[in-house]
């Protein structure tokens, strides 16, 4: 997507090992076999996102050879490290792309079914450098998160382990975008939880959405 001459890129992050859910979830597929990551960069794409990263670490290689063509692999060698080594991974990849992209929309791979139209809600009014935007359903934070270029040096330095970045993003006065009427919100584990199909409305109850292990954005 671009705004005038200001580029957006997406991140999908796919990196966990996923023990409560059995495994990876960079390698789960979908009852018609497409692999979640394809799902995430298709939304993506389809909401207008060029350029696009994939962040592996548990079995990397296979779950790189998953990334579709025209989005980038990006490895986070340390993700046994926690849920933050993914961000701060992808955060590296996106400050080396050219400096018209100021903004970057991330998302989880295990928020299967979420639509195109939550990531237009959070990149529809105005892209800068400066943007920090979240999506909400009922109130309740959640993915995806718009972070503007100026905010990813902070962003990578406010997480450490299985802390997110959520009390920066309070911190720095992040808007917060009511999307609830476009989608639930939830991961598979809570849509798993809840007894909720991909389309199911409601309220994302968690504290925070999960990059497969662990709180990422909360």
């Amino acid at each position: 997507m671009t705004d005038g001459e200001r580029e957006v890129a997406g991140l999908v992050l796919a990196a966990g090992a996923g023990t409560r859910f059995g495994g990876p979830k960079g390698l789960a597929r979908d009852e018609t076999g497409v692999p979640w990551i394809v799902s995430a960069c298709v939304t993506l794409r389809l909401a207008g996102v060029g350029r696009i990263g994939v962040v592996v670490g548990a079995r990397g290689e296979e779950v790189g050879a998953l990334v579709p063509e025209g989005a980038a692999v990006v490895c986070a060698p340390d993700w046994e490290a926690g849920v933050s080594a993914s961000l701060r991974a992808g955060l590296a990849w996106a400050a080396d792309l050219p400096a018209a992209v100021h903004a970057l929309v991330v998302t989880l791979a295990d928020l299967v079914g979420m639509p195109p139209a939550v990531v237009t809600a959070v990149m529809h009014d105005g892209v800068d450098s400066h943007v920090l935007r979240r999506a909400v359903y009922e109130g309740e934070p959640g993915h995806p998160v718009l972070l503007g270029r100026d905010s990813w040096a902070p962003t990578a330095a406010a997480v450490t382990g299985d802390k997110g970045a959520g009390a920066y993003l309070a911190r720095a006065g992040v808007e917060r975008v009511e999307v609830a009427h476009l989608w639930h919100g939830r991961d598979v584990d809570l849509q798993a939880a809840r007894g909720v199909s991909d389309a199911a409305p409601g309220v994302n109850e968690s504290d925070a959405l999960t990059d497969s292990d662990g709180p990422l954005l909360p």
